[in-house]
């Protein structure tokens, strides 16, 4: 590997783990704002869909910016300012002025995704070979860390302007110290189209887009729904019924750090392919099971299914002939937010119809589709 490419796959690195570590900040803390604001549970989860709106809104706009001045600018600029905006929502005084904030927050967090997600498949090209799978294992590591440090802050009493202002300001820090490290690929000249490609989109980009809602869909119903299953199905303790979600996010986040190794054996398409059957077997496993001890094994397979999926749908979205990467990457990104926005109330209002556990079959039909969907992917 080249020295500056080498400097480039660390810089990616760091701006992984930094986004991480904003997130599960913001995340950890919500208690303490809900308190201190005095939300009720409703009026929270609509300032919360500030942050839904706020991304959807700029998702479009960060891949033309990507394409027109480059990811290593975007990524700079949208990495600093997502780190800024940590401290918004702790100088909120009311719930209108935290979705106004959430709003600012969730819009340059859809910013620094794309761009730093179009900056690793410029490095991974530059290395030519996987390494996507790495990058987004090491946004896990960062909302595994940040959100245990926010817990052993807020158990301390620590208040949430000082902890986000402290944060915000260590992770601007890394951010400029590896800043130029980043690569610079951007051809001013290219005739590779910077504009979203709605209306003209490549058959290969709408199979990518129709991953990415599909998992973004799966995903969020583990995310608000694993726990829920536990307690509600198998009547399994509060303890034992808040481990699933964390079996789940931890396999995903150990097999992400090896799905580099497993993509250079398989291939993108076999990869994705296998993750998905491997998801829904694990899921179907899970709903099966009539106690919340063997169902756990389940989850954690569904975590390591999903775990490569998205990095290597992002990489191929990146390089889909005669888009440029920043809009490529963007159009799957928005797509597939739409379905993580989607698929928690989809599965709630499926469950008043049936049960639970038929409504979760939604997921399992997701990784199938992901699954036939694949064979539109190259490599």
């Amino acid at each position: 590997m080249k020295s500056k490419t080498r400097q480039a796959w660390w810089g990616t690195v760091v701006l992984f783990l930094v986004h991480g570590l904003v997130v599960s900040t913001w995340i950890s803390r919500i208690p303490a704002v809900q308190s201190a604001l005095r939300l009720d549970n409703f009026v929270l989860g609509l300032t919360l869909l500030g942050s839904a709106l706020g991304a959807l809104c700029a998702i479009p706009m960060a891949g033309m910016w990507v394409g027109k001045f480059g990811s290593k600018r975007v990524s700079v600029l949208a990495s600093i300012g997502f780190c800024l905006s940590l401290v918004l929502p702790s100088l909120a005084v009311n719930a209108v002025t935290l979705g106004v904030t959430l709003f600012v927050y969730g819009a340059l967090a859809a910013s620094m995704d794309v761009a730093m997600n179009s900056q690793a498949v410029e490095v991974e090209k530059a290395m030519e070979r996987p390494t996507m799978s790495r990058f987004h294992g090491m946004f896990s590591l960062g909302a595994m860390v940040g959100a245990a440090a926010g817990g052993a802050v807020a158990s301390r009493g620590f208040g949430t302007v000082s902890h986000f202002a402290v944060s915000a300001m260590f992770d601007m820090l890394a951010v400029l110290a590896v800043a130029g490290l980043l690569l610079d690929t951007h051809d001013a000249h290219t005739n590779v189209d910077h504009r979203l490609p709605f209306r003209n989109m490549p058959r290969v980009l709408v199979a990518l887009s129709a991953i990415g809602f599909c998992i973004f869909l799966s995903e969020g119903a583990m995310a608000d729904w694993t726990a829920l299953y536990l307690r509600q199905v198998l009547k399994a303790g509060l303890g034992t019924a808040a481990a699933g979600y964390s079996v789940f996010s931890a396999a995903m986040a150990v097999m992400r750090f090896l799905g580099d190794i497993v993509t250079a054996r398989m291939g993108h398409m076999r990869a994705v392919r296998n993750g998905s059957i491997l998801a829904a077997a694990g899921l179907g496993w899970a709903l099966c099971m009539r106690s919340a001890s063997w169902a756990m094994p389940g989850f954690g397979v569904v975590g390591c299914g999903f775990s490569i999926i998205i990095p290597l749908v992002f990489g191929s979205a990146g390089r889909v002939k005669g888009v440029s990467p920043g809009p490529g990457i963007a159009t799957v990104s928005g797509i597939g937010y739409l379905g993580f926005i989607a698929g928690p109330p989809a599965i709630g209002f499926l469950s008043q119809l049936m049960t639970l556990r038929g409504a979760l079959l939604v997921v399992v039909g997701c990784c199938v589709v992901s699954a036939v969907l694949s064979r539109e992917m190259k490599g």
